[in-house]
């Protein structure tokens, strides 16, 4: 029924409701935490969240819809949520009903495997504006390391709800690269991710800092232009480190960080090589 919407406000109204499906392995370890009352805590279970970026989205839209008229500060972080929530309420409340990835993907295994690339990039982007934020002295790191999570989520929801029309995108960009990606999206979406996203985490009521460093248009905040050159990072270094567009990456990198280009291929190549081995 989703890959029939053809209007940005038709999927921004689903979308506002919807149930969202999480990574079966994100409910497995859940599950092992809860019945394990010695490794059971906010912390625990936060580091579980973190690594599937739309139960993060999940957790946060949960608390924005149950906001307490006493609750005079807006919540960014996961951790903060779970503390306001409790985890018992967390378990039963938040938990309960929700559907399967890979259930919901079954019969499309190219979607699942798109999502899972952009989920996987997501955390990489999360965790490279999380480490330039501590090189430059933001000590609220962790907003910016959720904005960056958070910063494609619109594409991820798409890949689960409309897997046909993101594979069509694809091969569209596949078969000419000269394409541009907002031209495809247009043509087979009738709107932008990018338009979506926006519309999306408003409705959705996220917090207005989270949203306003998810916004590339306010590139001028340096903590805005951390999120959106680790999210491009992210992006071009999943083609492989030989992308055309990475020294650029590496330009605009050093310029935010008082580094020069070739320190920060230095720094940050050798990270994406330890991340691989501890993937062994």
């Amino acid at each position: 029924m989703t890959e029939e919407f053809r209007t940005l406000s038709q999927w921004v109204s689903f979308l506002e409701t919807a149930t969202l499906p999480v990574f079966r392995n994100s409910l497995a370890d859940l599950e092992m935490l809860r019945l394990d009352e010695e490794q059971l805590s906010v912390l625990t279970v936060a580091r579980v969240v973190l690594r599937d970026p739309i139960l993060t989205a999940h957790v946060l839209r949960y608390l924005q819809n149950h906001r307490s008229r006493h609750q005079e500060t807006e919540i960014i972080e996961v951790e903060q949520a779970l503390l306001v929530l409790g985890l018992d309420a967390f378990y039963q409340k938040v938990m309960g009903g929700l559907g399967v990835v890979e259930d919901r993907l079954s019969e499309h295994p190219a979607a699942l495997t798109n999502l899972q690339r952009v989920g996987r990039r997501a955390e990489r982007a999360a965790d490279y504006a999380r480490e330039w934020a501590i090189r430059l002295n933001d000590r609220r790191f962790g907003e910016v390391y959720m904005a960056a999570l958070l910063h494609d989520l619109a594409e991820m929801l798409l890949w689960v709800f409309a897997p046909l029309q993101l594979l069509k995108i694809r091969e569209a960009q596949q078969m000419d690269n000269t394409l541009r990606s907002q031209d495809v999206q247009e043509e087979v979406l009738g709107f932008t991710v990018r338009a979506l996203q926006h519309e999306l985490v408003i409705r959705w009521g996220l917090p207005h800092l989270l949203i306003m460093l998810m916004e590339d248009a306010h590139a001028t905040s340096s903590r805005v232009r951390n999120v959106t050159l680790a999210v491009n990072l992210a992006r071009h270094s999943d083609n492989g480190w030989d992308d055309a567009a990475l020294p650029d990456d590496y330009n605009e990198i050093g310029q935010l960080l008082r580094m020069t280009p070739l320190d920060v291929r230095r720094w940050v190549v050798p990270h994406e090589t330890e991340r691989f081995r501890r993937s062994l």
